[in-house]
């Protein structure tokens, strides 16, 4: 039975961010993500994780100047030497926090910079990041991103990620698979699950159009956690969408799925 994660960066935004775990404690969630830890205390984090009984799924390495719209520096040749300072800066949250996955975001193309700069940039920066986080017992993640929602961001389709993968050639990089972005990008997606679940250690959700709760829109997401449960994926999905009303309000489509992962235990 899948596991599911609330993403604090946008449900529960009727709360302060640190009363957003014990919130998602009491609805039932055993896991947490967010963007970004860095604008908090690690000790704070730490104790709101232990305080409810979480665990902390993911978080994003920095990702550059967030509010002035970058949105990641992984393949940019200008920001190698901040983007390996960033990975050290993110491993020591995760540690803070007892996190065993990051998410490094590709970024946006810059316009005038050769593709294959870029492409090389990005293969290396990920050997760098994906070798120091394997040697702090932590697991890389990169995930592709639909070009409506952030346009020109690099890595956009599951077979740009894979492929990206395999040239890294990491035991230590896996795929984050977004069911609303590749839902976007590319559909048919319980096949590529299927077919690439060995490469995949996280899963993110949320319905198309308008990025709501499951069951608002066009993806047919009990169809899609029945085959998840059915190949047996063990990692986590991290709930990372725009509730239509409140947070709570907004979980029946949750609740069947925690009571029979309360009757599994």
């Amino acid at each position: 039975m899948p596991k599911f994660a609330a993403n604090l960066s946008m449900l529960y935004g009727e709360h302060d961010f640190l009363d957003r775990f014990a919130a998602a404690a009491k609805d039932g969630f055993a896991g947490v993500e967010y963007l970004f830890p860095y604008a908090f205390e690690k000790d704070a984090l730490a104790e709101a994780l232990q305080a409810n009984g979480l665990t902390q799924v993911l978080h994003n390495m920095p990702a550059g100047d967030w509010d002035a719209g970058e949105r990641g520096m992984a393949c940019l040749p200008d920001r190698v030497g901040e983007f390996q300072e960033s990975v050290g800066t993110a491993i020591d949250y995760a540690k803070a926090l007892g996190c065993t996955q990051l998410h490094a975001m590709a970024g946006l193309r810059p316009e005038g910079v050769d593709p294959g700069k870029l492409d090389e940039t990005y293969v290396e920066n990920l050997r760098f990041a994906a070798a120091k986080t394997k040697e702090a017992g932590i697991t890389l993640l990169i995930e592709a991103i639909n070009t409506i929602d952030i346009p020109g961001f690099y890595l956009s389709t599951s077979a740009q990620a894979l492929d990206v993968i395999e040239r890294v050639g990491s035991d230590n990089l896996f795929f984050q698979y977004d069911i609303y972005h590749m839902q976007i990008m590319e559909g048919d997606l319980v096949r590529t699950i299927e077919k690439n679940l060995l490469r995949i250690a996280h899963m993110q959700l949320a319905d198309n159009p308008g990025r709501h709760e499951p069951g608002s829109g066009e993806i047919n997401y009990p169809f899609v956690f029945e085959a998840v449960d059915r190949l047996g994926y063990e990692g986590w999905i991290g709930c990372e969408y725009k509730p239509k009303a409140g947070t709570s309000e907004g979980l029946g489509w949750l609740k069947p799925y925690l009571a029979a992962s309360a009757a599994a235990e």
